[in-house]
């Protein structure tokens, strides 16, 4: 079926998420606090939550090089800053979280935030967390499904039983406190494996596609199938939600952003390659074709990025789109001048053409 059959057309939202990578600034060589990463980070949803943006996401690592291990922390201080943006994690490492915890974390962050909490859940793509936490790597994917069936439970109900193979078994046990709304949002990170699309689509839950380049036309199966499995589960379609998440650079003009963001992108990459023990550097000629009309990296004038969100919209009828827009040792200020840039002169012409 086709994405678009399934989407009622309000307009979809656009956001912004971080995952508070501490990388040095390429130009001066300094390197931000996890002090002031996190003020700065506060700062970025304050001003989102000011410009009218619907959703702002804070992720998880467990390293030194990244300022956020616990986005529910983090999430109550935005939530004291804000009055309406939705703020969700990017992602909760689902893994190796006790899910009882994780429930009573965001439903207190429900309840100071007025409602405004969501989690988008993925299975990590660093692994750190699995011997800090005294988890196994090998049982990755069955502690994602055992954590993610015991959080679903816990979501729908104030007292629950439950046996399970990682954690003690639950005897009528008492779930709280119960966040503001009736259940919280919960959406899967997908990066791109068919099982993974599936699986949400299953459970009923949304979608969130990670789209960091490249053709996107090639996440077109993946949406196929989560609508698929989603209707094969006996799932409403108006339930079945999907996100698209990406990097993203916006100024002035085409050939600005792409003079301004090359140094803190290539930056960017030739850190996260180094965590992972790979060496590869982007050149310009890499960086020129990654960012071209047809591809899913978000670099360009308000137009530009316009264009690119109608192009995704048209092949995954999306209900959400959140950009990731600092990172690579970006300077706070070209942070917010981007984050005004996204409000006032991109998210109005996406809301207005994707609201018929």
């Amino acid at each position: 079926m086709e994405a678009s059959e399934g989407l009622k057309h309000t307009g979809i939202e656009i956001g912004l998420y971080t995952l508070a990578d501490i990388g040095p600034d390429p130009h001066t060589g300094k390197t931000v606090s996890a002090h002031q990463r996190i003020k700065e980070i506060i700062q970025a949803a304050k001003l989102a939550d000011e410009a009218g943006l619907d959703v702002f996401g804070v992720g998880e690592h467990h390293r030194l090089d990244y300022a956020v291990s616990a986005p529910p922390v983090v999430l109550a201080a935005i939530a004291q800053a804000t009055k309406r943006i939705k703020l969700t994690s990017t992602t909760t490492v689902l893994s190796t979280v006790d899910p009882v915890r994780l429930f009573e974390d965001f439903a207190t962050l429900d309840l100071l935030s007025d409602g405004r909490a969501e989690i988008i859940a993925g299975r990590g793509a660093f692994v750190e967390s699995f011997p800090l936490f005294g988890f196994d790597t090998n049982d990755y994917d069955a502690l994602f499904s055992e954590n993610m069936d015991l959080f679903l439970k816990l979501n729908e109900n104030e007292r629950i039983s439950w046996n399970g193979r990682f954690r003690s078994s639950l005897r009528e046990a008492e779930i709280a406190p119960r966040p503001a709304q009736s259940q919280l949002p919960i959406w899967i990170g997908v990066g791109g494996t068919p099982e993974s699309a599936v699986r949400a689509g299953k459970l009923g839950v949304g979608m969130a596609l990670a789209i960091l380049g490249g053709d996107p036309v090639r996440f077109k199966p993946l949406v196929d199938l989560y609508y698929r499995a989603g209707i094969e589960a006996g799932h409403d379609l108006e339930n079945l939600k999907i996100g698209v998440t990406g990097h993203g650079y916006i100024s002035k003009t085409t050939p600005q952003a792409k003079d301004e963001f090359y140094p803190y992108y290539s930056n960017y990459w030739s850190y996260v390659n180094r965590q992972r023990g790979m060496g590869f550097r982007m050149s310009r000629a890499d960086f020129e074709q990654m960012t071209s009309p047809g591809t899913a990296l978000f670099v360009g004038s308000p137009q530009q990025i316009v264009e690119k969100i109608l192009h995704q919209y048209e092949l995954f009828g999306h209900s959400r789109f959140l950009a990731q827009m600092d990172i690579g040792g970006l300077p706070f200020k070209k942070v917010a001048e981007g984050i005004e840039l996204l409000a006032t002169e991109v998210a109005p012409i996406v809301r207005k053409e994707t609201n018929k």
